[in-house]
């Protein structure tokens, strides 16, 4: 009965102090393993014409998180770190569904982790975080608890003009690297006691992500696990603040994308 806890059942409420992703591209046969059933992977083809997979790391300093149906006084302040493959989820219709596929999370709170982990499937971590902003440069520096998923980042945000591409990105220009931005709209689960998938829809205001330049002096998750010795490259990465958002209730869906 587990499973039925983990379909996201409350809808949630945050505002983003700040959101910092870094998109890095891979070979697609190297993440299409990690692809549950019934989704595929998002891919990008450069104007070589390789195709590239992506999996983005996310650092969230969230404030007043919280389920919706709760005032924003009782929410509370934590800093999130995620991993996640883009990925698609065809429907029936013939609509397809862009969104995320969680590897890992960790969190500067136990209590975070422990409910993340008993109402998703995150995968939530502890992990010591701190964050920082002086000088037009926003500092994260995580220290997870395996050291699987360590990061220490500086982004320069303080001059407000969009930075150029990362060198070898492989995107054409920057319209097609903010397809690639995240959060996407979806967010999408498994569900092996049902052969289906949870999908976990987005809310947000102001969507307006800025391209900034920065400097990753730690990124240890590309060293363990699945996609330990590959050789993923900075694709680009993405800076937003003060933005009010959320998420609805996981509604499930069959593999195939009928609502179930």
């Amino acid at each position: 009965m587990r499973h039925l806890l983990q379909r996201h059942p409350f809808p949630m409420r945050t505002r983003f102090a700040h959101s910092l992703v870094l998109t890095y591209a891979l070979p697609p046969a190297v993440l299409a393993p990690l692809v549950p059933p019934g989704l595929t992977l998002d891919t990008y083809t450069d104007p070589e014409g390789t195709e590239h997979g992506f999996v983005a790391a996310a650092v969230v300093d969230a404030r007043a998180l919280r389920p919706s149906f709760l005032p924003a006084s009782l929410g509370g302040d934590h800093v999130l770190t995620g991993y996640r493959i883009f990925t698609r989820f065809p429907t029936p219709t013939g609509r397809t569904m862009r969104g995320l596929r969680i590897l890992r999370s960790d969190t500067d709170h136990r209590l975070m982790a422990a409910g993340g982990n008993i109402f998703s499937r995150y995968n939530y971590h502890q992990a010591r975080i701190s964050t920082d902003v002086t000088g037009g440069t926003l500092h994260f520096r995580v220290r997870s608890a395996d050291g699987h998923a360590d990061l220490d980042v500086r982004a320069r945000i303080g001059d407000g003009s969009p930075a150029r591409l990362p060198e070898g990105s492989p995107f054409a220009t920057a319209r097609d690297a903010r397809r690639f931005a995240g959060p996407l709209p979806y967010t999408f689960e498994y569900e092996p006691q049902t052969d289906s998938v949870i999908v976990v829809k987005a809310t947000r205001t102001a969507w307006d992500p800025v391209p900034v330049d920065v400097e990753v002096t730690t990124l240890t998750f590309f060293d363990h696990g699945p996609l330990a010795g590959t050789r993923p490259r900075l694709a680009n990465a993405f800076h937003v603040a003060d933005l009010d958002y959320g998420w609805e209730a996981g509604r499930r869906r069959t593999r195939e994308g009928a609502v179930a």
